[in-house]
């Protein structure tokens, strides 16, 4: 099947293709009929989940924003485009020890925290690199693939951004997906993918044009009817009442009023008419899904959660500066089960 396909063709059939390393085993699955019941700690970036329908431990490595603006000979055509944000994150203090670092320096640690860990999976999130340059995403490729450990990417908003060149962000979007990005999503549908590991249903949809189309919330609805746990994975964090960005997922303020960058990002300006219907109705069916166990997103660069409808929806610290999730899904004690149950 050609790339291209994944792109633009009848998405729902192929998204449900994961990787061999993250499919279920052959227990049967365990459908959820009632609201989830979860215990929920977070301690900085170390983040535990605990409930009955965990049967067993899983350990997730959570990036985003790495911010990598490493480049060669290949890239010169494009430094009018590349050369702003190639330099925006080329030195960067440690989230934690205020110490200098870099975006490679902090990817090859999480990688390195990832392998000691024993991690389950990587999820990237998002802008792990400044533009679509082909030295790091080969980088970054090889990296994983070394760690030995299973990974989902989906792209963010700068993933695939080359500021000022013409087109829609969609356009723009499916280009350098299809030009560069694609060894990343390993025969997956870039735009939506689901991986089920060890009982769980990971499900990576790209929202990096803040928008959500037709396409990826049919799919969403197909996954939050099967009735399995689900954890949702996107660059741009859902819209929180209260929290106070102009961007969101389903901000209901989203649009040309509140667009104050896209000048410097040189892009076209967000839609006077805000966020589809679409969009918004992605959001309020994420938010009511029984078996939606949280959200992870990045592109804030600063630590957060926000509970939704009793939902969490937790956002990384940027990986350019060290930040990193460390996500436990856990199996309820005995003694916690008398709690809640």
């Amino acid at each position: 099947m050609k790339r291209r396909s994944f792109i633009t063709g009848t998405t729902t059939s192929i998204s449900g293709l994961g990787l061999s390393t993250l499919t279920c085993d052959n227990r049967p699955e365990e459908k959820i009929v009632r609201p989830l019941k979860v215990f929920t700690t977070v301690d900085q970036e170390k983040i535990s989940f605990y409930a009955e329908i965990f049967n067993e431990s899983i350990k997730v490595v959570h990036i985003a924003d790495t911010h990598l603006f490493m480049d060669d000979e290949r890239g010169i055509p494009f430094q009018e485009f590349s050369n702003r944000m190639a330099k925006a994150y080329n030195q960067t203090k440690h989230f934690k020890t205020r110490e200098k670092t870099s975006p490679k320096e902090s990817f090859e640690q999480t990688i390195a925290f990832a392998k000691k860990v024993n991690a389950d999976v990587i999820t990237l999130v998002g802008d792990i690199f400044s533009f679509p340059s082909e030295l790091a995403i080969e980088w970054v490729k090889s990296k994983l693939d070394t760690s030995g450990i299973p990974y989902i990417y989906v792209a963010g908003n700068h993933d695939w951004h080359y500021e000022g060149m013409e087109g829609s962000l969609e356009t723009l979007r499916n280009t350098w997906i299809e030009n560069r990005l694609w060894p990343l999503y390993q025969g997956n549908n870039p735009l939506m993918a689901k991986y089920d590991i060890k009982g769980i249903r990971f499900l990576a949809i790209d929202n990096s044009t803040y928008e959500i189309n037709n396409e990826q919330l049919e799919f969403f609805l197909e996954h939050m009817e099967t009735g399995l746990p689900l954890v949702l994975l996107v660059h741009i964090p859902m819209y929180a009442p209260g929290k106070n960005i102009s961007f969101g997922c389903g901000n209901p303020y989203w649009g040309a009023a509140t667009d104050r960058n896209f000048k410097l990002e040189r892009r076209p300006k967000w839609p006077e008419s805000g966020h589809t219907q679409i969009t918004f109705d992605f959001y309020g069916k994420v938010f009511n899904a029984h078996n939606l166990i949280a959200v992870f997103a990045g592109h804030k660069h600063r630590n957060s959660i926000e509970v939704i409808k009793g939902k969490p929806q937790i956002v990384s610290d940027d990986n350019a500066s060290g930040g990193y999730l460390d996500i436990d899904f856990l199996p309820l004690e005995e003694e916690h089960k008398k709690l809640i149950l």
